[in-house]
């Protein structure tokens, strides 16, 4: 898959910026920003060519057969809501952040705009996982216009969430997206 990656940046034109911090082996990997879906390609391939080994989560349900394999073998990893004992099911927020605390290393992927257009809110999940869990928010980003894949600012939770997600917004209105008019504002 590196091989094929670094093929797409080659024959694309895409260049890596910056690498993976030092000792980091547990993460949130925000995807931003998130304007097309043209992106997983791009941030798949620059994540491969960084052996960054990156997961990112889909419903038990979709991770079957040819399809659940794929998926897989891209890094998808199924999300199992399951009902706690007595109670009502797991929120993927609690679900997540299990998944980060049974595991040695885990980089999990995503994207917080929460859609393709234009988002003036981002979800808030991927913050309360990382706090949840104990681990940084890094910043993954995509710049089209300088044909620029790579890793931004690592932010750790601290609970001034709002405050801290506007310092993350502010890195990704740096990068254009593939349709800027989507982007971060």
């Amino acid at each position: 898959m590196k091989l094929l990656a670094r093929f797409v940046f080659w024959i694309t034109g895409w260049k890596i910026a910056g690498g993976w911090p030092a000792g980091v082996r547990k993460a949130v990997l925000i995807a931003i920003p998130h304007t097309s879906n043209w992106d997983l390609l791009y941030a798949r391939a620059a994540f491969y060519i960084m052996d960054i080994p990156v997961k990112f989560t889909i419903k038990k349900e979709i991770m079957v057969g040819p399809l659940g394999w794929l998926i897989k073998a891209l890094g998808g990893i199924a999300i199992d809501r399951k009902r706690l004992p007595g109670k009502r099911k797991q929120t993927y927020t609690e679900a997540m952040v299990q998944m980060l605390n049974e595991r040695e290393e885990l980089v999990i992927m995503v994207t917080p705009e929460g859609t393709r257009s234009y988002a003036p809110r981002w979800k808030s999940g991927f913050y309360h996982i990382a706090q949840g869990a104990g681990v940084p928010v890094v910043i993954g980003f995509l710049d089209y216009k300088k044909k620029l894949a790579g890793i931004g600012p690592l932010i750790q939770p601290d609970g001034r969430m709002e405050e801290q997600i506007e310092e993350m917004k502010a890195f990704g209105r740096s990068v254009t997206g593939k349709y800027p008019d989507q982007g971060i504002r």
